[in-house]
């Protein structure tokens, strides 16, 4: 296996997210308690007392998926299947449309799984950038230019991890048309959606703008249950089933506690509770973390994400991102994700929407780093 590509962000996370003190690598908000789920919904834990520790539907039960599909108008339930994460979801969309020698385009910076499963299975990968010097904006005459007829699939993440930016309809609109002049499909990682800092607005999905999309989400993210491993794929019911085929070989099923949490977390009297939390959350943690960049001047260039708990800087050292990411690690048990991780060096991604005491000290920490390291 000397050509397998690991996914070195997962990686570096699930060896030290539990091990550190502080913890700012996540990409979702603080995250709920199941007291303060059923609290929400008017209900109490005592109730899942009476849920029979079965397997559920192996596709998701018929009561999730409704639930899921009235968020993607005009789908149904044949056109959604409940995965394990988002992780499986886009696992299982590469492994069903792409054979080695295909040819995949992804966008860049990304949360680079599909980059990385594309080509352990021989895919060619080609990029199209999101560009810093333009607010993170997307590159549409390079993707115009990348886009051709042996394009099989088109990946964007849309909120975007990590920049935090929220692409345009007419950006979207750009997007369909190159996949639509050569027939490919469009994978829309769209996580973060309901996770907006400057609107109440829940960002736009692709699905329904074009045939051959498959939009997915998840629960770990805009709705902070990430401990609940639920993802989703909406899409043409033919190709779902074709992957549910798959997902028979990998995870089987979700369990039955998350499923039955899941659908009361996305019935319509609970889900606006929550992304109500998630957006409060983000919306108060973001000037914490503004301010602290601005004590440092022109060391630190922060991007005003649009969505998600996350930021993406630019920082004014020589040190490698990497570098950086391992000495704060050790030195300070301070944990973020290096920029070298989604291909850009000198950059670092850092969650806020923490506790502002838990933010503010693990700030600290990276201040003291920072000075360290000097010029």
């Amino acid at each position: 296996m000397s050509n397998f590509q690991p996914f070195v962000m997962e990686r570096m996370m699930g060896k030290w997210e539990n091990v550190v003190r502080y913890n700012l690598s996540e990409s979702g908000v603080h995250p709920l308690k199941l007291g303060e789920l059923m609290a929400m919904a008017g209900r109490t834990v005592g109730e899942l007392g009476e849920v029979e520790i079965n397997y559920p539907q192996a596709n998701g039960t018929r009561e999730l998926r409704r639930t899921i599909a009235a968020y993607y108008p005009p789908a149904g339930e044949d056109n959604v299947l409940v995965t394990t994460g988002a992780a499986e979801a886009n696992y299982l969309i590469v492994s069903t449309l792409l054979q080695p020698g295909d040819e995949a385009v992804v966008m860049r910076p990304n949360y680079l799984q599909v980059w990385g499963v594309a080509r352990n299975r021989g895919v060619h990968v080609r990029d199209f950038d999101l560009v810093e010097a333009n607010g993170w904006a997307p590159d549409l005459a390079q993707l115009e230019a990348t886009v051709g007829p042996r394009t099989k699939l088109i990946a964007v993440c849309n909120p975007n991890n990590p920049t935090g930016r929220i692409l345009t309809a007419a950006e979207m609109a750009a997007i369909v048309a190159a996949a639509a002049r050569v027939g490919a499909w469009i994978l829309a990682d769209e996580v973060y959606a309901g996770a907006e800092r400057e609107t109440d607005a829940v960002t736009p999905t692709f699905y329904g703008m074009y045939d051959k999309v498959l939009a997915v989400g998840s629960m770990s993210k805009a709705y902070g249950l990430p401990g609940l491993r639920t993802g989703w794929v909406v899409g043409p019911a033919a190709v779902l089933d074709d992957m549910w085929a798959r997902h028979d070989y990998i995870t089987i099923t979700g369990t039955m506690l998350s499923d039955k949490l899941t659908t009361i977390a996305l019935s319509p009297q609970v889900r606006p509770r929550i992304l109500a939390r998630t957006r409060g959350l983000i919306r108060a943690g973001y000037p914490v973390l503004q301010e602290w960049a601005a004590q440092h001047g022109n060391t630190i260039q922060v991007y005003p994400s649009q969505a998600a708990a996350i930021a993406f800087m630019r920082y004014n050292r020589k040190v490698n991102s990497s570098k950086l990411v391992e000495k704060l690690r050790d030195e300070k048990s301070v944990l973020i994700v290096p920029g070298d991780h989604f291909g850009y060096d000198h950059h670092l991604r850092i969650s806020f929407g923490l506790p502002h005491d838990y933010l503010r000290e693990g700030l600290s920490r990276i201040t003291q780093v920072l000075e360290e390291i000097g010029e």
